[in-house]
C-alpha cells in the first residue's frame, strides 16, 4: 500500500475549497498523473528489457 502524509490524515474535503483552490488541485493531481505515467512507461521498457535479455514473460 502506498502511504502519503499528504493524504494520511483522511480525504480533503473539497466543499471547503475555493474554485481557484480546486482548479490548482486539479493541475497539480494532473502533474501527479503524468509523473506517474512516465515511471510507468520507464519501468515497463526496463522489464520488457529484462525479460527479453533472460527470457521472463512480458
Amino acid at each position: 500500500m502506498i502511504e502519503d502524509e499528504e493524504h494520511a490524515t483522511g480525504p480533503i474535503d473539497l466543499e471547503t475549497l475555493s474554485v481557484e483552490d480546486l482548479r490548482q488541485r486539479i493541475e497539480t493531481l494532473k502533474a501527479e498523473i503524468r509523473a506517474c505515467e512516465s515511471e510507468l512507461e520507464k519501468k515497463a521498457s526496463h522489464l520488457s528489457s529484462a525479460n527479453s535479455l533472460f527470457g521472463g514473460i512480458d
